[in-house]
């Protein structure tokens, strides 16, 4: 029942991360505002990232591959906010 629970629930932060990832993405193309555009894609990666766990046998939050995958995301938000800010 565990196993099922958590698999709905990595479902539903999959397609909210997929979801904000492509208004994040609508609103880059109407202002060509780069922050939009990572946080967008910021959100892409999360969202494939989370429904990359429901098709691993044994998932692991800690294995170095998920966990890259996530820090790579987060840098590039916090890559656009300097770059936003320093303009």
């Amino acid at each position: 029942m565990g196993a099922m629970i958590n698999g709905f629930l990595l479902g539903i932060i999959a397609t909210a991360s997929l979801t904000s990832g492509t208004f994040f993405l609508k609103f880059w193309r109407q202002t060509q505002d780069r922050l939009f555009l990572a946080f967008g894609v910021a959100f892409i990666i999360e969202g494939i990232n989370r429904a990359a766990f429901l098709f691993l046998e044994a998932p692991n939050e800690g294995s170095v591959l998920l966990y890259s995958i996530r820090l790579a995301s987060f840098l590039l938000v916090l890559i656009a906010i300097i770059n936003k800010n320093l303009r």
